[in-house]
């Protein structure tokens, strides 16, 4: 079933190559026959002129392998184009240490900040001290919420992200062509990440008709957003949430079946990986589980048959779209966007450019990441 359901979506995919942002659409149709074309990379320097100026790029944390590999290629990529660069990881999460580098930036003449936010809504007062004194605010794969410092979103199709995940599993369990019923559990990420609402969002417009219709059954009855929320995308939150769903529902390998999981990333699927293992499930008998983010360990479960699927966001091409956007501002031209309909801060609609996330699997992960240089054959070992 695996096989012949990862030749089916990847004969529709035509994943071949490496990933590049695309003009996307805003929600794309949850029809099941959508799973995303690869084009050629973006030039990262194309039309770059070296205008100098300093740029201070605030990520969240250095826990998690995306952010970084965010980090890095963004500074690599300024630094190319011909910018200095204070790059600073906020801790594991600390807002206050958010807050206080991005002060220091600010003082010390940034004259643009790129910033994915721990908490969306808990960087007004800072925000206002850029606006104040002119900087240029970029939200960086995280809508920053309740500011009108923020002037421009670079991201993925965050929407399409979800539904790509929740297409996989209608056609992993064929739910268009089979009674069920099938069990399912929902995970998503961190409830003061506004991308959860485009994952979760994206994957129940996919999913919700089948729950409703009861031919997919969530056995715990945890449903809404906020019952799936795992706190700062954490591994050990998810897996604890995991096995006492296990427990409390009796799912195993000779007991109660769970056919699927939905995970809205990878450091999550980690987690729901690790509790599944120990409660014996084997790649044989292992319930079909998205991801995102193809981060190596997820990328080896794959491989492994212990996740089906992650998606892939290049960080390579947004931080392309963003070395972009800092040279238009600098030039005092317009950035280019793609979307200035969807992304509202409560403030604003913030105008936004977003990349095209693709598939990955087990089938296609050699051409996806080791191909395209993203990974080495070492890296996955």
């Amino acid at each position: 079933m695996k096989k012949k359901l990862i030749s089916i979506i990847l004969a529709g995919a035509m994943i071949f190559s490496f990933a590049a942002c695309q003009e996307a659409p805003v929600q794309p149709e949850a029809d099941g026959t959508d799973v995303t074309t690869v084009s050629e990379p973006a030039d990262t320097t194309e039309d770059t002129a070296v205008t100098g100026g300093k740029i201070g790029v605030s990520m969240p944390t250095q826990s998690l392998q995306r952010w970084n590999q965010d980090g890095s290629n963004m500074k690599e990529q300024l630094e190319t184009a011909g910018y200095e660069v204070d790059l600073q990881y906020a801790g594991d999460n600390d807002i206050p240490t958010q807050v206080s580098q991005l002060e220091n930036m600010i003082s010390g003449g940034c004259s643009v900040l790129v910033i994915a936010a721990i908490d969306g809504s808990a960087l007004g007062t800072v925000l206002q001290q850029a606006k104040d004194q002119g900087v240029v605010v970029i939200a960086y794969d995280r809508l920053i919420m309740d500011s009108d410092a923020v002037s421009y979103y670079a991201t993925f199709d965050n929407w399409k992200v979800g539904t790509l995940q929740g297409q996989y599993i209608e056609q992993a369990l064929d739910l268009a062509n089979t009674d069920g019923p099938y069990n399912i559990e929902l995970f998503t990420g961190s409830p003061d990440d506004n991308n959860i609402n485009f994952f979760f969002g994206g994957a129940m417009e996919v999913l919700q008709p089948y729950i409703d219709s009861g031919k997919l059954v969530v056995l715990s009855g945890q449903t809404e957003k906020t019952q799936c929320a795992t706190v700062n995308w954490s591994t050990e939150e998810s897996q604890k949430r995991m096995e006492n769903l296990i427990a409390s529902q009796g799912y195993g390998p000779n007991s109660t079946k769970l056919d699927a999981v939905l995970s809205s990333n990878d450091s999550v699927a980690n987690g729901i990986t690790n509790a599944l293992l120990a409660a014996g499930y084997t790649a044989e008998n292992f319930p079909v589980l998205t991801g995102q983010d193809c981060d190596k360990p997820s990328v080896k479960n794959m491989i492994a048959g212990t996740q089906s699927m992650s998606v892939f966001k290049d960080t390579r091409t947004l931080a392309a779209q963003v070395v972009k956007m800092v040279d238009s501002i600098l030039k005092g031209t317009e950035p280019e966007i793609n979307d200035t309909e969807t992304y509202n801060n409560n403030v604003k609609v913030v105008p936004s450019y977003l990349c095209e996330p693709v598939f990955g699997s087990a089938e296609n992960y050699k051409e996806l990441l080791i191909d395209s240089g993203y990974y080495t054959e070492a890296d996955l070992a």
